[in-house]
């Protein structure tokens, strides 16, 4: 009853202009909220190394190679590239002066062995749990990271055998060993690889296992540093790429393209959020006009329903409700829009061969509930509240 006197004659197209608004703002909202999260997790799947994380080298001219340059990086230069604005960490990554071959330790696949580079960096510039990566003499065996091309390799050896290719899963369960050496002798560790890297040519060791080695098995080849694990802050690649360039500087192109590609789309979605919000907030603030205007054109209708005993609770219920019951529809109806689109670009991007993961990101959901929640909450009741009180 007092709904149809609150509102049946009311004008509506004011509303449906908002209704569309607010559905528009909240599915580009999840859309952009989805989309930013799956773009940074890109490339993470089968990564072991930390986001935003590149290695970088000196660039091979004519004067390193016939050495005349430097190749390796001095304390000086690691510290000048650690006050850079736009670089959050940097590490130097520890090389091998021993001697190591790694070789296959089991029955199960045929009898492998190649002699390797073996690196040791930083823990924190690792996506791997601490208790996992640690070594001490004595234990049972060498976590180590391989380069994904040694898998690849490895498959290439396999296939040649006759025998079936190794998945990642699988290279995970066979059993490796190290042998190291130098020119006085020679020691074996078993291995175990505890995950896979596009980023490195080489097999990353703890650091613990690293000095060990280099200290026993000296050799008279001391260990430089030529390479630096470097992590970029959000946005940055660009400024990075061109700071390398005029100092001289390379990483993997991949990556580095990778990385400028999300940095530019993070930077997109960021505007499409703040787009979004903001078509949000015109459409709340259209919406709390049209509530306004119905207790503007009210105003005789709840002064008599006052009069006959009705609480302003009571109104305000109603109204609060309806606006209520408003901006749940078109929270269901964003979502629904939002899954269809989704839909048809998750195809249109793996058809491109962009193969982003298709499952749901909470963040999404949790972002445009906060935004429903608010815009309900400082835009509709609070208003309405207050207008109801004015009107009595």
């Amino acid at each position: 009853m007092l709904k149809k006197i609150l509102f049946q004659f009311q004008d509506r197209s004011q509303l449906i202009v908002a209704f569309f608004g607010a559905l528009i703002g909240f599915c580009f909202l999840m859309l952009a909220m989805h989309y930013m999260v799956r773009v940074g997790d890109f490339g993470k799947a089968n990564e072991i190394i930390g986001s935003n994380t590149l290695i970088i080298q000196k660039a091979v001219s004519n004067k390193s190679t016939l050495g005349i340059g430097k190749s390796d990086f001095s304390d000086g230069e690691i510290l000048h590239l650690e006050s850079l604005p736009f670089i959050e960490k940097v590490a130097p990554i520890v090389n091998n002066s021993f001697g190591v071959s790694l070789q296959t330790d089991s029955e199960a696949v045929p009898y492998f062995r190649s002699d390797v580079f073996v690196q040791a960096v930083a823990t924190e510039f690792l996506d791997v749990p601490l208790e996992n990566w640690g070594w001490k003499n004595g234990d049972t065996f060498v976590p180590i990271i391989l380069p994904r091309e040694f898998l690849v390799m490895l498959n290439t050896f396999a296939s040649a055998k006759g025998i079936p290719q190794v998945s990642d899963d699988l290279a995970k369960s066979i059993d490796f060993k190290f042998t190291i050496y130098n020119s006085a002798k020679k020691e074996w560790h078993k291995v175990r690889i505890l995950g896979f890297t596009a980023e490195l040519s080489s097999i990353l060791v703890p650091t613990s296992f690293m000095e060990y080695a280099n200290e026993n098995f000296p050799t008279a080849i001391p260990s430089k540093t030529t390479q630096l694990m470097v992590q970029v802050k959000d946005g940055q690649f660009g400024i990075f790429e061109n700071y390398l360039q005029e100092n001289g500087m390379e990483s993997k192109k991949s990556s580095m393209i990778i990385g400028k590609l999300k940095s530019i789309a993070t930077i997109l979605f960021a505007v499409i959020i703040g787009i979004s919000l903001i078509i949000l907030l015109l459409a709340a603030l259209v919406i709390v006009q049209y509530g306004q205007l119905i207790l503007a054109n009210n105003k005789e209708n709840i002064h008599k329903l006052l009069l006959i005993g009705y609480a302003p609770k009571k109104i305000q219920g109603v109204i609060n409700g309806y606006f209520f019951s408003l901006f749940s529809i078109i929270l269901i109806a964003s979502i629904l829009s939002f899954s269809l689109i989704k839909f048809f670009v998750d195809r249109l991007l793996l058809e491109g061969g962009i193969q982003l993961s298709t499952n749901w990101t909470y963040q999404s959901f949790v972002v445009v509930l906060l935004a429903y929640l608010l815009l309900y909450l400082l835009f509709v009741k609070k208003v309405a509240v207050r207008s109801l009180v004015k009107y009595n």
